[in-house]
């Protein structure tokens, strides 16, 4: 996620189902049944509430959480939620995705304009440096999970016989 209008980043690892379905959706792919976020998205449609935002709210042992920020006759209510999930229905609804700023402070990453490459602000307010080594390996998954997706032909699958019991 890019914090607005800066170029610090905060890197959040997204499974690769959830990965699939926001790239179908931000690429207006048609499916031709409902993915898990789009039959979460009904649900809370037909239960007359509305997806207000999003909120990454927390990083607590290099794990991040969120919460899924609903409205609902005139109130808000909060549902607890993995990032993946609640980003994958931002999507959907087309609302804010935010983070809190304690959550940037932890884990936000600043991109070099020129390289392309996250650099991270120098000690005690210095010069900004490039990541270390060991902090460029703890965010290569990203990079390979990016680098290893196959969009070619996303949306263009037959669907499975009716048959089948392992379609669903």
């Amino acid at each position: 996620l890019r914090v607005k209008d800066t170029d610090r980043y905060l890197p959040i690892w997204i499974g690769p189902s959830e990965a699939d379905s926001i790239a179908l959706k931000l690429q207006d792919v048609a499916v031709p049944r409902p993915l898990t976020h789009d039959l979460l998205g009904a649900v809370i449609t037909s239960l007359g509430a509305s997806v207000n935002h999003i909120i990454v709210s927390d990083l607590s042992n290099d794990t991040f959480y969120a919460k899924i920020v609903l409205q609902h006759n005139g109130s808000n209510m909060e549902v607890d939620s993995r990032p993946s999930d609640a980003i994958a229905l931002a999507v959907r609804a087309q609302v804010p995705i935010y983070a809190e700023d304690t959550v940037v402070e932890k884990a936000g990453v600043q991109m070099d304009l020129e390289t392309g490459k996250p650099i991270v602000p120098g000690e005690d307010g210095g010069e900004p440096r490039p990541l270390r080594e060991e902090e460029l390996k703890s965010l290569s998954a990203f990079k390979d999970f990016i680098e290893d997706l196959d969009l070619e032909g996303l949306g263009t699958q037959e669907k499975p016989p009716a048959d089948n019991p392992e379609s669903d």
